[in-house]
């Protein structure tokens, strides 16, 4: 699934494409929020994204369906 990162005063995004569900993904954020530490997630090729939870503008989770492959997914 595609996570959108948007940070404070910075026009560009930080996207990731991660293996977890939506529902772990909205924990950690929330987890994150509430205790003030760093935001950080892994991506699917193994690397980690690190944000500070006081600059963070918005996460934007996106659907969990499987990429489609070959002449269907048109």
């Amino acid at each position: 699934m595609e996570i959108k990162i948007g940070i404070q005063n910075v026009g560009r995004e930080i996207i990731i494409e991660s293996s977890g569900t939506a529902d772990e993904v909205a924990d950690t954020v929330a987890k994150t929020m509430k205790d003030g530490g760093q935001l950080h997630l892994t991506d699917n090729k193994g690397r980690t994204v690190l944000v500070p939870s006081n600059v963070l503008g918005y996460v934007e989770i996106g659907a969990e369906e499987p990429r489609k492959i070959g002449f269907g997914a048109v």
